[in-house]
Formats: C-alpha cells, structure tokens, sequence
C-alpha cells in the first residue's frame, strides 16, 4: 500500500508525538514528501502543509488532540476540497489511492520547503488581520491565494522556469 510521508517541524511534532513514526525507509507515493506546521489563528491551533515537490498547500484548522485519531481522514478531505476548489479536477478514489496511508515524521530540515512555509504563514498573518476571525475566513479562497502566487521551480532564471503550486500538481494527478 503507498504511503505518504508527513515530516513536521519541531513545534508540530510535540503537540502530535504519538503520531511521530520513526520509521522513514517507507516508499514515497508519487506526490513525494509533505510537511506541516502548525500556525495559531484565534488560539486555535491550524496546520499548513505543503507539498515539497509541487509547492502545493493545504490549510488544516481548528486541529483539537480529539482529532489526531482522524487525521488522516482530514487530510485527505481538505486535500480533495482544495483541488476541487483550485480546478484540479480528480475523483476521490484515485486521489485516496495515491496518498494512501499518512507517515508522520520527525523534520527533515527541507529549507526550501520551510522558508517557502514560513513566508506562506507571513501572508496568512497578513489575512488574519483583514477577515479577523478563523470563522470569518474564507480558507479555500485563501489557500487558492497561495496556491496561485508564482514560484520557481527548476535551475535556471528563464521565465519558463516560473509557474504556480496548481500548474505543478495537476501535471503529477492528472496523468
């Protein structure tokens, strides 16, 4: 069964420490590794997490420790919502086949992937201000924000080289 690796910053991984698997000789699915932080809109905790290969996000909110039993079901339900949302257009099953179970890890200090978090989690700083409440939020709309912005993927400085967190994943799902 495929498995897709999950790995956490340091703050994430003490709030969920019986989910942490140490075991990272697992196979990656074809989305590759993901990893999630945690961010605080309301005092109420929220994960944001981020594809490594394509940039992609998804925002999870409100995550109690009543949760982390599902977990794995949230994920895969925001992920789908978000590619709905975005126009990336897959059924459920072929979306469930390729993530197939969820593999939390310890950090695997990805700097490219955290300083690309860290400046995501500055503009939904920037959001939290304008809507006020995590009620008030429109998080499909704002993970699409963030989904849509252009990033650069590959070695050179071409514009080619230019593209967006929707663009890249629909080229993996969408084969």
């Amino acid at each position: 069964m495929t498995r897709t690796k999950v790995h956490t910053t340091k703050k994430l991984e003490k709030l969920i420490k019986k989910l942490i698997s140490t075991d990272q000789n697992t196979e990656c699915g074809i989305l590759g590794n993901w990893n999630a932080t945690v961010f605080y809109v309301d005092r109420k905790k929220c994960w944001l997490i981020t594809n490594a290969l394509t940039k992609y996000n998804i925002v999870l909110t409100d995550i109690k420790s009543s949760n982390l039993n599902n977990i794995e079901q949230i994920f895969k339900d925001a992920l789908f919502g978000q590619l709905i949302y975005d126009g990336v257009v897959t059924d459920f099953e072929s979306l469930n086949s390729i993530i197939g179970g969820l593999d939390f890890l310890p950090t695997n200090n990805d700097r490219s992937t955290t300083a690309f978090q860290n400046h995501n989690l500055e503009s939904l700083d920037w959001w939290k201000y304008e809507f006020g409440n995590l009620e008030n939020m429109p998080i499909k709309d704002l993970t699409n924000r963030l989904n849509t912005s252009p990033i650069h993927i590959g070695q050179g400085m071409k514009r080619s080289d230019y593209t967006n967190s929707i663009d890249e994943i629909k080229k993996i799902i969408m084969i």
